[in-house]
């Protein structure tokens, strides 16, 4: 089901698919869209949840506006689509790169809306990521197209969105360990390994969680929901629905 909501004054594009006793909130990567996740390993995971997805300011169909993006900004912006759309007490939460940030943001500020996380090819720092270019003259095709697409500003518009991007993953966000060690939902952790995040950053993060669980692609890269779709759902699919903590045979980290 596709409709719209009032966020502060944004008409907000989301869609609901799938159903079961738990609702997954899909929350997607930065210049994409929520069709890159719903169309992927959302196909996998609508059989055992129900699915929310929504395009966030200046993303797939949702307008830009003249602000700035801040990564804090997106984080109000998804508790207040959960609070309108959720009829469930707590969201199993799914961001993929700059989704996984504000997932991060929303799991510190309402801890009491969330029960996992999974979090792919997510920093906690803007110096966790290798460097990258996303400007109108380097963005992958796949950016392109997408944003000309559905943008409701015209494919005119991406250079202005791209800028504010590129100021914004260039200097946000600041999480720190002792943030991350405040994340005490289950998390799951997953990097291609060849990731646009830095495999010791990710790392980082998933030692920083109280509990955390890391999951390493191989042959991948930051696109691996695209490239791995059934895989990456697969995974996630185990972890929502798995004991928590998991049942392993020779603990290490998890036995103290």
């Amino acid at each position: 089901m596709v409709a719209r909501i009032d966020i502060d004054g944004v008409s907000t594009w989301t869609e609901t698919r799938g159903s079961g006793e738990h609702t997954v909130v899909l929350l997607h990567g930065g210049l994409g869209n929520s069709d890159d996740l719903l169309d992927s390993i959302g196909s996998e995971l609508a059989g055992s949840f129900r699915l929310i997805a929504f395009d966030r300011r200046g993303h797939g169909y949702t307008a830009d506006t003249d602000a700035p993006f801040h990564y804090d900004d997106m984080a109000t912006h998804a508790i207040k689509v959960i609070e309108q759309l959720d009829a469930a007490s707590k969201v199993h939460l799914v961001g993929w790169s700059d989704g996984g940030i504000v997932a991060m943001l929303v799991a510190l500020r309402r801890p009491d809306i969330v029960d996992r996380l999974v979090l792919i090819g997510a920093n906690f720092h803007f110096e966790g990521v290798h460097e990258l270019d996303l400007g109108e003259d380097s963005a992958p095709s796949i950016l392109l197209e997408g944003y000309a697409k559905r943008s409701p500003d015209g494919a005119g518009h991406f250079p202005v969105v791209a800028e504010k991007f590129m100021a914004m993953v260039t200097t946000e966000p600041t999480l720190t360990s002792d943030d991350l060690a405040r994340i005490e939902h289950p998390t799951l952790v997953l990097v291609g390994d060849d990731d646009v995040v830095r495999l010791d950053h990710a790392v980082a993060l998933y030692e920083a969680l109280p509990a955390g669980r890391l999951c390493v692609v191989p042959g991948a890269s930051h696109a691996v929901v695209l490239e791995r779709p059934q895989f990456v759902a697969g995974i996630i699919t185990d972890f929502l629905l798995g004991p928590e903590p998991p049942e392993t045979i020779l603990p290490i980290r998890r036995a103290r």
